[in-house]
């Protein structure tokens, strides 16, 4: 049961920064936290992902800040978290032997990452003012969550 609510939230921070679960994901497997091994997403362990993944985790944060970035709820941001979101969990539960049920949970954390994300930005920023302070709280909630969640799989 541990692993779908791990699934679940890590599928919400996809929701909330679609790269940095992967990249979190990414550095679990390299690091040996998650085991991939023998799996369609052992790639995701392999030595160089977790830097291309990070790259593009920091690129999504500098690219969140600028005005000119669509809404995660259009449909192909809302489309990508969400896959995205069940691939994460896919990989977190995998190991488990219940990558379905894993893909199932990440997706609708996805789902839920991206709604509720979307929600407390805008009720964040609407609090300070401006946007930019909101970005940064979600930026780390997303960050240390996404650490969190994949030292927490068993």
């Amino acid at each position: 049961m541990v692993v779908y609510v791990l699934a679940l939230l890590i599928g919400v921070i996809a929701g909330l920064r679609a790269m940095t679960a992967p990249a979190a994901v990414s550095w679990a497997a390299f690091l040996g936290l998650i085991d991939l091994e023998g799996t369609w997403l052992a790639f995701l362990g392999y030595r160089f992902t977790p830097w291309i993944m990070t790259v593009l985790a920091i690129g999504e944060l500098i690219g969140d800040q600028l005005p000119t970035t669509p809404s995660r709820k259009t449909p192909l941001p809302f489309a990508a978290r969400i896959i995205i979101g069940g691939l994460c969990g896919g990989a977190i539960a995998v190991q488990g032997g219940s990558f379905l049920g894993g893909l199932v949970a990440g997706a609708l954390g996805g789902i839920i990452g991206t709604l509720g994300g979307a929600e407390g930005r805008a009720r964040l920023a609407a609090a300070f003012g401006k946007d930019r302070p909101a970005a940064l709280i979600e930026d780390a909630i997303a960050i240390v969550g996404a650490v969190l969640i994949v030292g927490a799989v068993p």
